[in-house]
């Protein structure tokens, strides 16, 4: 999906993503970027402290400590720096792809309506409620809804699907995007948004990360990473004056242990940089993760309620079928021939002008070779459908020795009540299949032709191929699929059957969508809603997470706190599987941080400690714990140092690809955790601290 897609992002390595990260990797150094991350802040204060104390050093010409106290600092801006180059990586991403975005809008001229005549203005001056016109091979100049006319467009520029879709006035595909282009036709659009808060201009702000806010548990762990770092602090602050309570006692000297930058070194590699420092750079990619898949989520809480989603609310009609109901069979009423049914159905739809009359016309051409006859020639006059007949038709006069025909289709409700009227019997024959055809979930239309029943056409809401096997893995996934409809119950069971979901709400009104969704969060579910309607609106705002088709309404696609690009419902898995990554990935790269700290005691403990307890020979009682055997306490601490840099980097691809998901549940993935991140997390230290002692040594850097 990557490739077609109009806002996917470019390589996270690619050379000027990467140059460009460098150089943000030093302007985020500003105490006012990095006061944000509570560790990262502390991480630079003491790296200002230590640095003070190696300039003063230099000055008092102290050579004894220097070259050591040197290198612990430069590592200290390393980490620093590290931190700030995976957030900037992230970050870069969707900076280099709003980039292309913003080239790729080139000025657009938009010919406004004035006083009824056509007026050339750039683009940029339109404001709302302004009136355009748009014709074939004119780029839309603004997000706006169609008010006159029906045009093709291409959509491409912001959903990467070359396939054209239809746009028309009305109510349900009226809603047209700036910067996109129409192919044919001609079409009048009302300027619905000011410049600078179009659809494209908050997907340049969301791509590149301008907006993104913490969600709330990147807060509660910010809160929880800020108070360990607290404690820590604490505790290295009572160090010095054990330190020479204990050199007092034993009458060695122990001031070189306990000098700023050793306790600088100690505090960092006891608070959690590592996660500290990827924080920020796993919520950034969890945007980016959805971003790429088409998916345009307004907060980082959306996306990461994606994850937690265990109720999902469909809307049937354009999200698990089709949308159109579509002319699939013939059934004639006994006696009746069916070429006579077809015949009568296709006249009368005709100058039905829906998808369902079109469908009509051509099911009886490509069944039965019947070509739509010029009815309008010969003085035939056509009755439209009502809401209060609940029936169209046509009245055609006699023609060639045949005598009038006045031909009705409607419901069979509808058609029954008609046929009654007019004294004459409805089959039961036909009867029966209307009842068929509502259980099996199609639509029966029955034709009557001077008051004789001929039959009925079965009309069909197609369900979108694939979505029973998507609704299958939802299921694995621990999440329960319902689906709204306004059908009559028989017709909604049997469509929640063949789509297979887990449960359906017939006759649905908009407030009923409100209240399954306010009952399921009473119950302390989280609700994911997909619609495109504008009275899909309250349920979309409601739900934890709301998904918007692009293909939808404005008010939809406002009420959401997402919007698919490529109006597939099917996504939503993809949504929730990168919801559940974003999670999983955090909870990983927590857990190897907190366990990887652990195993940093053993080396930088130890080493600070080694005059009294475990260095020197004789071995005192700490010696015990130095079970890396670091060649010296200089080099044990240096080494801690420079792991703990280093792997803060070495993390970063990790965190901005996700830990792999795997729908199997919540137990499974803790154990998985435990035992890969934090079983790796206490063994990764002690391999990569020994072997850069050993080269520290080699090297002779201490």
């Amino acid at each position: 999906m990557d490739n077609k897609s109009g806002v996917g992002l470019a390589s996270a390595f690619d050379r000027n993503i990467v140059v460009q990260a460098l150089a943000d990797s030093f302007k985020k150094l500003n105490p006012k970027t990095l006061v944000k991350n509570p560790v990262m802040f502390v991480v630079e204060v003491v790296a200002v402290v230590s640095t003070y104390v190696v300039a003063q050093s230099a000055i008092g010409h102290q050579p004894s400590s220097l070259s050591f106290d040197a290198q612990i600092t430069v590592w200290l801006w390393i980490t620093v720096l590290f931190a700030n180059f995976a957030e900037a990586i992230a970050e870069g991403r969707g900076k280099a792809q709003a980039e292309a975005l913003r080239k790729a809008r080139a000025e657009t001229f938009a010919r406004k309506l004035e006083n009824g005549k056509e007026v050339n203005v750039p683009a940029t001056e339109l404001s709302k409620d302004d009136i355009v016109v748009c014709e074939a091979g004119d780029v839309i100049p603004a997000d706006g809804l169609v008010v006159e006319g029906i045009a093709s467009v291409d959509e491409s520029a912001i959903t990467g699907e070359s396939a054209p879709v239809i746009r028309e006035s009305g109510e349900e595909r009226n809603a047209v995007t700036g910067g996109t282009k129409v192919l044919s036709d001609r079409i009048v659009i009302r300027i619905i948004a000011e410049q600078g808060s179009t659809f494209m201009d908050k997907i340049i702000s969301l791509v590149e990360g301008a907006k993104r806010q913490k969600t709330p548990n990147e807060i509660a762990l910010t809160i929880l990473l800020s108070a360990l770092t607290i404690v820590f602090l604490l505790a290295v602050a009572t160090f010095p004056p054990f330190m020479h309570y204990s050199g007092k006692a034993s009458g060695i000297s122990v001031n070189e242990y306990v000098s700023l930058p050793i306790l600088d070194s100690l505090l960092v590699c006891l608070i959690p940089t590592t996660i500290g420092g990827l924080l920020s750079a796993i919520g950034i990619s969890g945007m980016d993760r959805l971003i790429r898949k088409n998916v345009i989520a307004t907060s980082g809480r959306a996306a990461e309620a994606a994850g937690d989603v265990d109720v999902l609310l469909l809307d049937k009609t354009g999200t698990i079928t089709l949308g159109n109901r579509m002319a699939s069979d013939f059934l004639p009423a006994p006696g009746i021939p069916v070429e006579r049914l077809a015949d009568a159905a296709q006249l009368s739809s005709i100058a039905d002008e829906t998808p369902e009359g079109r469908s009509i016309v051509i099911l009886a051409k490509e069944r039965y070779g019947m070509r739509a006859k010029e009815v309008r020639d010969v003085g035939a006059t056509f009755i439209p459908f009502s809401a209060q007949t609940k029936m169209s038709g046509v009245e055609i006069p006699a023609l060639d020795g045949l005598g009038p025909r006045s031909i009705r289709k409607g419901s069979g409700e509808a058609m029954k009540k008609f046929v009654t009227e007019i004294g004459k019997t409805f089959p039961q024959s036909v009867q029966k299949n209307l009842e068929e055809i509502a259980r099996q979930g199609s639509t029966p239309l029955v034709v009557v032709e001077n008051g004789e029943v001929l039959g009925i056409v079965q009309l069909k809401d197609i369900v979108k191929g694939g979505i029973k096997e998507r609704f299958a893995q939802l299921r694995k996934m621990g999440i329960k699929t319902v689906m709204i409809t306004g059908d009559n119950a028989l017709t909604a069971a049997a469509i929640a059957a063949e789509a297979g979901v887990d449960d359906f709400i017939a006759e649905a009104k908009p407030e009923d969508k409100l209240a399954r969704i306010r009952q399921e969060q009473a119950s302390g579910h989280l609700v994911g809603m997909i619609g495109d309607g504008t009275n899909d609106a309250p349920a979309l705002a409601q739900a934890d997470v709301g998904i918007a088709m692009n293909s939808g309404t404005q008010a939809a696609r406002e009420a959401g706190n997402m919007v698919d690009l490529d109006s597939n419902p099917t996504k939503l898995i993809e949504v929730v599987e990168t919801g559940k990554k974003l999670l999983m990935t955090r909870g990983a790269l927590t857990t190897f941080s907190i366990a990887n700290d652990v195993s940093k005691y053993f080396a930088i403990i130890p080493a600070m400690t080694g005059a009294l307890y475990a260095f020197g020979k004789p071995y005192g009682p700490l010696s015990a714990l130095n079970i890396m055997k670091l060649g010296s306490p200089e080099s044990a601490i240096l080494s801690a140092v420079i792991f703990n840099a280093i792997i803060i980097i070495l993390l970063v691809p990790l965190a901005l690809k996700g830990v792999k998901y795997r729908p199997v549940g919540a137990s499974a993935v803790l154990r998985r955790n435990l035992l890969v991140y934090g079983l790796g997390g206490i063994i990764a230290p002690f391999i990569g601290i020994k072997l850069i002692d050993i080269l520290v040594n080699a090297l002779r850097l201490v």
